[in-house]
């Protein structure tokens, strides 16, 4: 119940400062579609003034694409003229062409997201309390704590700089819904729906093939709530020999501790449904006409995406940033808002691999490099705020991080919300927001 009461806290007061901005925003500054936006008639425009009011927090830049391929599919029988359509993946669009039987499609859209959102906020709050009530299973008057910082994590994450794409017409908040509960079945031992929620993030959003790496490493080395452990944890710091027999020792207890502390049983079958999303997608743009692989192909074929060393991405979007504010180079600020987004993640990212088990840091690093491998052809950083928004280890890291740090907590807080009202004012006018 603490979990439903944060979890619903969370949820109707960061969509009401949402929609608040949104709707402030539009009818104080008007705004167009700019370009590589889907603008069809019908759901992100042609709505009337208040319809167009109402619905700028939530149907604006890629958001015309899911809707599109809600109304009308992907039709990859037409070819060139859909085929940018086949890099957004299935499950959202499916979902919300389901409830815009009874309702219109961009509430529709809404209506799946918020529904997502409070899941996955109820989610972080359980997964939360778990890890960290195991981290101090001592001290009955700490029996609160982890609570605290769970509920913490859960409003840092619904007030994020760019937690408007949570109640927009956008996949973020199914992917992240479908995210934790892979987790929390995976440190309860239940495979066979880590499975299902694995193939359902695949068909989400390209990404969620990275989630068999977390669920992997806590099927072999834990933590499980299932069952104990077959082997014990091996100590490298206990060795106190030196020279050649210490190095020995050591190299030893090191190659022991990579050893999987449970062993493979049948159940680990279940692993073979992680990709069955991305298999069936692909099999069914293959039998309407398309190429099985074109979800693939488009990234580069359409949207510019090519494959690279995440170093590269890196260095080039430093660079441009750099150039920008030597030069002042402010078409646009793209690259500079993401370079501290992503210089953010990265150091968060090592207070998650030394609060939160391995799993947890190791699915960060690998959801990160994935954009990064995959750069834009002129902004290799676009979008990253985006996808760092669903890497949920983050908050809970910095929900912790900031329990030390009580003084912090408020101007924290405050300041994460006035981003969000900044990005969300942006978002509904049809500026760049990510």
């Amino acid at each position: 119940m603490a979990a439903v009461r944060a979890s619903w806290l969370a949820v109707w007061s960061s969509r009401l400062l949402v929609w608040i901005t949104g709707i402030a925003a539009g009818a104080a500054v008007s705004g167009r579609a700019g370009p590589g936006a889907v603008d069809p008639r019908g759901l992100t425009r042609g709505l009337g003034r208040v319809g167009e009011l109402l619905a700028g927090p939530a149907a604006r830049w890629d958001a015309g694409w899911f809707l599109l391929i809600a109304r009308d599919g992907y039709r990859p029988d037409l070819g060139a003229r859909t085929s940018a359509r086949q890099a957004f993946y299935p499950l959202y669009p499916l979902l919300t062409r389901g409830v815009g039987l009874v309702l219109p499609l961009v509430l529709a859209g809404v209506v799946v997201s918020v529904c997502a959102f409070a899941l996955a906020l109820y989610g972080i709050h359980r997964l939360t309390t778990l890890e960290l009530a195991r981290a101090r299973p001592s001290a009955s008057a700490a029996a609160a704590h982890p609570r605290r910082i769970a509920g913490l994590a859960v409003l840092l994450i619904a007030f994020s700089p760019m937690a408007v794409f949570f109640s927009a017409d956008y996949s973020e908040s199914l992917f992240l819904a479908l995210s934790v509960a892979l987790f929390w079945c995976a440190r309860k031992g239940r495979w066979a729906w880590v499975g299902v929620a694995g193939a359902l993030a695949g068909a989400t959003r390209a990404p969620g093939l990275v989630l068999a790496l977390p669920a992997l490493v806590i099927y072999l080395y834990g933590p499980r709530e299932d069952r104990p452990p077959d082997h014990s944890v091996v100590v490298v710091a206990d060795v106190a020999m030196t020279g050649p027999r210490g190095l020995g020792e050591r190299l030893r207890r090191w190659l022991a501790a990579l050893r999987p502390r449970y062993r493979i049983r049948p159940d680990i079958l279940w692993f073979a449904l992680l990709p069955a999303g991305v298999v069936a997608y692909c099999l069914w743009i293959a039998h309407s006409g398309g190429s099985a692989l074109s979800p693939f192909k488009v990234e580069k074929q359409v949207w510019g995406r090519h494959l690279t060393d995440p170093l590269s991405a890196v260095w080039y979007g430093a660079r441009t940033t750099f150039d920008e504010y030597r030069g002042l180079l402010s078409h646009h600020r793209l690259h500079i808002t993401s370079s501290y987004f992503l210089l953010g993640a990265l150091l968060a990212t090592v207070g998650v691999l030394r609060r939160l088990p391995l799993a947890y840091g190791l699915y960060v690093i690998a959801a990160i490099l994935m954009p990064l491998s995959y750069p834009g052809p002129v902004e290799p950083l676009q979008s990253v705020p985006r996808y760092l928004l669903v890497l949920f280890p983050l908050g809970i890291w910095f929900a912790a991080w900031l329990d030390e740090h009580p003084r912090l907590m408020p101007p924290a807080l405050i300041i994460s919300a006035l981003l969000m009202v900044f990005f969300t004012a942006n978002f509904a006018t049809w500026h760049w927001a990510s």
